[in-house]
């Protein structure tokens, strides 16, 4: 276990969940220590995996050859929003001058001047919160089908105000935005469904907060082979729908339950145009059924049936 380590002239703290996967992670924390930056960072480590922490390994075996303060810490409750919340909570505690708390995942690199540039956009900005860019590096070659499909796209153009970010593989939080929210942060519900990170954004979003997009903050993320096929991309618009309709009964206020069915019927007949109108003008049927399928999959919390994919076997 590490010391509590405090630096009063920390600024930002970096914060990296992660869970089997300690050779991407090396790749992760060494483009995080490779930024070149005006001020002071930190990092926090949490591997997520109680039984076997192989990351934790490798980030003090990276970071105990360093003078960058850091903290590596094992969180054994199983869930991806427990990680993620020990991470923001340890940041917050051991680094209490830090101003900013930023996230990357462990499938990630981070480019140069990415913490330069999205702490700069919230300092000048007077952001709240901000997003940047994930562009995806294929591990195997993928058809144009798979790199199209809207699961592998992020925000485009320039840098600028926008209603809502909708991801934390690249996000930059204030920490005023922490000390006015109540832990957990990340709603535990959403611990093996996915979505803690969108549903934390909504609640952003709804409370007034300012998101910034910074499009020159740029993160690359390494897609597995796995998850390069139309199975793996098929199953995931459905979970996203049923994600955005939990949400949307987390936050629709009175009369929630006809709300929530009115609008999931209406996005079934919305979904299917819009997946039709994108095969008829791309002529390719994999990013096509995408609006659909989340219309489809907007209907299983309604039956009671969620998936599960980050509750890992052991």
């Amino acid at each position: 276990m590490n010391e509590p380590t405090r630096d009063a002239a920390i600024e930002a703290v970096v914060c990296i969940p992660t869970f089997r996967r300690p050779e991407w992670l090396r790749k992760t924390l060494l483009s995080v220590l490779a930024q070149k930056t005006d001020f002071p960072f930190a990092l926090v480590v949490i591997d997520n995996d109680g039984a076997s922490p192989a990351g934790a390994l490798v980030a003090r075996e990276i970071l105990g050859e360093r003078s960058i303060a850091h903290v590596v810490e094992v969180e054994h409750e199983q869930g991806n929003c427990h990680a993620i919340n020990t991470a923001f909570r340890l940041a917050l505690e051991r680094y209490s001058s830090a101003r900013y708390l930023l996230m990357i995942d462990d499938d990630e690199t981070a480019d140069g001047a990415w913490l330069q540039n999205m702490v700069h956009a919230a300092r000048e900005n007077g952001a709240d919160i901000v997003g940047g860019p994930v562009f995806r590096t294929f591990e195997t070659p993928a058809s144009s089908a798979i790199r199209n499909h809207s699961l592998f796209s992020s925000i485009d153009g320039i840098s600028r105000a926008v209603p809502m970010i909708h991801g934390s593989g690249n996000c930059l939080i204030g920490r005023h935005v922490f000390e006015r929210t109540s832990f957990p942060f990340f709603d535990l519900r959403f611990n093996f469904l996915g979505g803690g990170d969108m549903e934390f954004f909504t609640r952003c979003r709804l409370a007034g907060y300012r998101f910034w997009w910074c499009a020159e903050a740029l993160i690359d993320e390494i897609v597995p082979a796995d998850r390069a096929n139309a199975k793996w991309l098929m199953t995931r618009s459905i979970r996203t729908g049923s994600i955005n309709c939990v949400i949307d009964r987390l936050h629709m206020g009175r009369y929630v339950a006809p709300k929530v069915i009115a609008k999931n019927l209406v996005s079934l007949s919305l979904g299917l145009v819009r997946s039709l109108t994108i095969l008829a003008s791309t002529g390719q049927f994999l990013p096509a059924t995408h609006p659909f399928l989340m219309s489809v999959g907007r209907m299983a919390p309604l039956l009671g049936l969620l998936p599960k994919p980050y509750q890992a076997k052991s």
